[in-house]
């Protein structure tokens, strides 16, 4: 009760402290924790939006408490006069580092920063002011006013969150507002300190750019300072004829006298600041400011002291533990790394015992079509037969019009209009024409369906074997895939590496194990009750004994890591031996990975081939009643030109003038038997048709 009343004054302060180590006491022995079995509603009010807030928690208490001491400090230091170093950031930091920040929105993270660096940086403004009228160095005044404008940029930071903004509504533009003018300012006080150091040491051009970013920043600052109270304005002017008289003076006499350059300010080295101030420590067990601790009798609180120091032991314990640990295991990852090594696939050998999945999918789905092989065979000789039936056609129609063209000529030579073999060959029937030019674009698109065609062929030819492979025993499958061919040697030596391997396994587990066995150990070592009983001058003792239960297991722990050095020299010398098995073993894998890959491709090419055979069936089927179509057309059209050749000839042997009276012949003179058989002599031709019974005729024309 009288935490909640306190009085506004050191003695509130003091009364706000012991509540809070007696709640910490309390809650050290009972339950009262969220969700535990004695917690009880916590009530309070969020300070800037009045809302009630409760929680069922021990430590929401805490953190209230915490929040008011905060407060009450920065009050009274507000009251107090500007020479003490100490404040009210203390609570608040305790609170954000040591509470969850879900309790209330005014307990956020943002909030609580905000509030520790207006603190700091307040409490930092004292400590210029002393610094100042106690005359110190000017770089060391310059370092304390640029810390009290990084505490402010903190808080300028944690003002302009979104979350900030909406709960602290209209007073954090005004809070902005001064602190960003305080930002200003002091960045203005550091340049004037920055300024007088540069002149001590006669730095003239640095001394008035200093004190022009001095007074620049001043200017800012005044801006910023409107409606701001008249003492933060007579501030401003007392500063201004400060900084103004400092950089008029500054600038006349480089000007005149000594003529250095001045120096751009970002060349210059930045002001780092000096953060001199503390805040106000919160130990909840110190019994100075707790008082004694009225539930003592429950449990003493050197017991749990000690039993945090004992923690610490075996804290410090563990970590000495870990990082052998870690460092061993980061070596044995680099090397391990280093071989690639895999102990699950380092032969891969029962790979090779059975037939892969996806091949045994392809197998099954065959196995349904028993008639693929078949199917995909007989339609490929389907399209060969109307192929082989279309070439035939077009092969009977080329000779037909070559052979209409050579009697053509031989008419022509007969007819005595071209010379035996010479000139080009006479001009065609129109009927001819046409064929020859059909003829000519049913070769064309044959040639070009030919190529594909045959690789059609080809393709069929390269998948037929495999699928006649996956239809038939799944034995003939296995055989058909690669196997490795270790001789005994080599088998030798992958047993021993993968012994070494399992035998690296086997280290890493155990360490694993071990490890877990020992932060188990120390997660329940709890000797509270021990050190009830014990004196405080026999604690340390007491800590030693019970530490040695710890003994055994890091005898185990060092064993497992000593042992490494061994186990990897081993699997150096059999990864060595394992260099060519590797490589042999790699080629048979790139090798079986080939096979079924090229399986797989021919099952899933056979819909394909399927598919394209049907189209050059359908596409020679159509061409091939098209050439038959032609063939009967050129037959016609060959008929036809005999036929007009035979009346040409005809009507040439009627144009010869009667036979003129001859010589008579010469006794053995004997007659051609062709005129023998006509009852005619050579002499009784017409003297160009004479010569023609010389040489033998064709055939064709014998019967002229």
């Amino acid at each position: 009760q009288s935490a909640v009343n306190v009085p506004r004054d050191f003695e509130g302060c003091s009364t706000l402290r012991k509540y809070f180590g007696q709640l910490h006491y309390l809650q050290s022995r009972i339950p009262m924790g969220a969700e535990q079995e004695a917690a009880v509603p916590i009530v309070w009010t969020e300070i800037f939006s009045g809302k009630t807030v409760t929680h069922e928690d021990i430590k929401y208490e805490q953190a209230c408490i915490l929040y008011n001491l905060g407060a009450l400090h920065s009050m009274l230091g507000a009251m107090d006069k500007r020479v003490s170093e100490e404040c009210a950031a203390g609570a608040f930091t305790y609170l954000r580092d040591h509470f969850p920040h879900s309790y209330s929105v005014d307990m956020s993270h943002q909030i609580l920063n905000l509030n520790i660096n207006l603190m700091l940086g307040q409490a930092q403004e004292c400590l210029l002011e002393k610094s100042m009228l106690d005359n110190r160095k000017s770089f060391l005044v310059a370092r304390i006013s640029a810390q009290v404008v990084d505490y402010y940029k903190e808080a300028c930071r944690a003002l302009e969150n979104s979350e900030t903004a909406s709960l602290l509504g209209k007073i954090q533009k005004d809070w902005k507002k001064l602190v960003q003018m305080k930002i200003y300012y002091f960045a203005a006080v550091a340049h004037l300190h920055m300024g007088k150091q540069a002149e001590e040491q006669q730095k003239f051009g640095e001394r008035v750019i200093y004190f022009q970013s001095a007074l620049d920043k001043l200017n800012e600052a005044i801006k910023l300072a409107k409606g701001q109270p008249e003492t933060v304005q007579e501030a401003l002017r007392f500063t201004m004829d400060v900084i103004g008289g400092k950089y008029n003076s500054a600038k006349k006499d480089n000007d005149f006298i000594y003529h250095e350059a001045v120096p751009a300010l970002d060349t210059l080295q930045s002001v780092k600041g000096a953060p001199l101030v503390k805040a106000l420590p919160v130990n909840p067990t110190d019994p100075a400011v707790t008082g004694p601790d009225i539930f003592a009798k429950l449990v003493p609180m050197a017991a749990h002291e000690a039993s945090s120091l004992y923690s610490e032991e075996k804290a410090k314990l563990l970590r000495d533990v870990m990082a052998k640990i870690e460092a061993k295991n980061e070596v044995l990852d680099q090397f391990m790394d280093s071989m690639q090594l895999d102990p699950e696939t380092v032969d891969n050998l029962e790979m090779y015992s059975h037939i892969p999945p996806i091949l045994m999918e392809k197998c099954a789905a065959l196995s349904v079509r028993p008639d693929t092989v078949k199917n995909l065979v007989q339609s490929m000789q389907v399209l060969s037969g109307v192929f082989t039936d279309v070439e035939a056609s077009l092969k009977e129609i080329r000779d037909l019009l070559e052979e209409d063209e050579a009697q053509e000529r031989k008419l022509q030579e007969l007819l005595g209009k071209v010379p035996p073999a010479q000139g080009s060959p006479p001009p065609p029937s129109l009927g001819l024409t046409e064929v020859s030019k059909e003829c000519s674009k049913y070769m064309e698109v044959h040639e070009k369906a030919s190529f594909t065609n045959t690789e059609l062929h080809k393709a069929m030819n390269l998948h037929i074997g495999n699928l006649r492979l996956l239809s038939g025993p799944l034995e003939q499958v296995r055989a058909a895939l690669p196997s490795p061919a270790l001789t005994e040697d080599d088998k030798q030596v992958l047993q021993n590496l993968k012994r070494i391997l399992a035998k690296v396994q086997e280290m890493r587990d155990q360490r694993m194990s071990l490890e877990q066995q020992l932060r188990e150990m120390i997660q329940k070592d709890d000797i509270t009750t021990s050190l009830v009983t014990t004196d405080r001058s026999e604690m340390k003792k007491l800590f030693e004994e019970q530490l040695k239960k710890y003994d055994q297991i890091k005898v185990y722990l060092e064993q497992n890591l000593a042992a490494q050095e061994n186990v990897l020299k081993a699997l150096t010398d059999a990864n060595v031996k394992y260099a060519t098995v590797r490589k042999a073993l790699a080629e048979v894998e790139h090798k079986w990975n080939t096979t079924v890959q090229t399986l797989v491709a021919s099952y899933e090419a056979y819909e394909d081939l399927m598919k394209k055979s049907q189209e050059g069936k359908d596409f020679y089927t159509d061409l091939e009643g098209k050439a038959a179509k032609l063939l009967e057309k050129a037959r016609a059209a060959c008929q036809a030109a005999e036929a007009n050749r035979q009346q040409i000839l005809e009507k040439e042997m009627k144009k010869q003038p009667p036979p003129r009276p001859t010589a008579p012949k010469p006794a053995l003179q004997k007659k051609p038997p062709e005129l023998e058989a006509a009852g005619l002599d050579a002499g009784d031709l017409p003297l160009p048709l004479g010569s023609l019974v010389l040489p033998e005729l064709p055939e064709e024309l014998r019967s002229l």
